[in-house]
C-alpha cells in the first residue's frame, strides 16, 4: 500500500485544485482525511483476515456516499447538506469523495499491491497495470486496453492476488495476518521512491502558495462552512 503521506499529498493536491472558493484549512483537512480513510483497513487486518486494501478499499462505500450525496443535492426539495453548510459544504463533500476514491483507493489500485474492489463478495485484488509510449518504429504503444485472447479487455484491471491468501503488509501489521506480534519489525515509510517524494513536495508547495494567496485562514473566520 502507498505510504499515508503520499495519499495525503495526493488528497492535498485535489483540495488545492478542486475546492475553489471553499479552500481553507478546515476544508483541506476534511479532504486529506478522506484520502487517509481507506488506509485504516490495515488496522482492521489485526482482527479481520485479508482486510488490508480490502475492507475500506471496496467500491460500495463510495458508491453509496456518492449516490446519497447526489440525491440530497439534486433531487430533494431542500438539501439537508446545503441547508446545514451552504454551497461550500456541498463542494467540500464532493471533493472529499473524489479524494477518497482517487487518493485513497486509487493509490492502491494504480501504484500499490492492488485493491479488493468487490470485498467481501470477492477476494481478488485488482491493480491497474500498463504503459503508454511512442516508438519510432511501432508508433504509439499502449498496454492499458488489450483486446483479444491474451488481453484483459476494455478495463485495465488485472487480478494480482487474493486478499486472504496473500495479505498486504503494512507498518501496523507487518505480515498482514490477524494477531499482534510484539517482536515484529514495524517501519513507517514516509516515501518509498523518488516520484513519491516529488508528489509530497509538490503538494506542500501548492498548499503554501494557495494559503499565502488567500491570506491564511480568512475564509473560516465566520465559522462553519458558510
Amino acid at each position: 500500500m502507498a505510504p499515508p503521506l503520499v495519499s495525503a499529498a495526493v488528497g492535498a493536491l485535489l483540495a488545492a485544485a478542486l475546492l475553489g472558493d471553499a479552500f481553507d484549512r478546515r476544508s483541506v483537512a476534511v479532504v486529506v482525511a478522506a484520502a487517509l480513510l481507506p488506509g485504516l483497513d490495515a488496522a482492521a487486518s489485526l482482527v479481520v483476515p485479508g482486510a488490508t486494501n480490502a475492507l475500506f478499499h471496496a467500491v460500495w462505500a463510495p458508491l453509496f456516499a456518492g449516490g446519497l450525496l447526489y440525491w440530497d443535492t439534486t433531487h430533494r426539495t431542500e438539501s439537508a447538506l446545503r441547508a446545514r453548510g451552504g454551497r461550500r459544504a456541498v463542494r467540500v463533500a464532493w471533493v472529499a469523495l473524489a479524494s477518497l476514491v482517487v487518493a485513497g483507493i486509487g493509490s492502491a489500485l494504480f501504484a500499490g499491491e492492488g485493491a479488493v474492489l468487490l470485498y467481501p463478495f470477492e477476494e481478488a485484488r485488482y491493480a491497474v497495470r500498463g504503459r503508454l509510449a511512442y516508438s519510432t518504429q511501432e508508433g504509439v504503444v499502449q498496454t492499458f486496453v488489450a483486446l483479444g485472447a491474451d488481453g484483459h479487455g476494455l478495463l485495465p484491471l488485472e487480478s494480482v492476488d487474493a486478499a486472504t491468501a496473500e495479505p498486504v503488509a503494512s507498518w501496523i501489521n507487518p505480515d498482514g495476518r490477524p494477531g499482534i506480534d510484539p517482536g515484529a519489525d514495524r517501519r513507517f515509510d514516509f516515501v518509498e521512491n523518488g516520484w513519491q517524494l516529488v508528489v509530497v513536495a509538490a503538494a506542500a508547495a501548492t498548499l503554501a502558495v494557495r494559503f499565502r494567496g488567500r491570506g491564511g485562514d480568512a475564509a473560516t473566520d465566520g465559522g462553519g462552512f458558510r
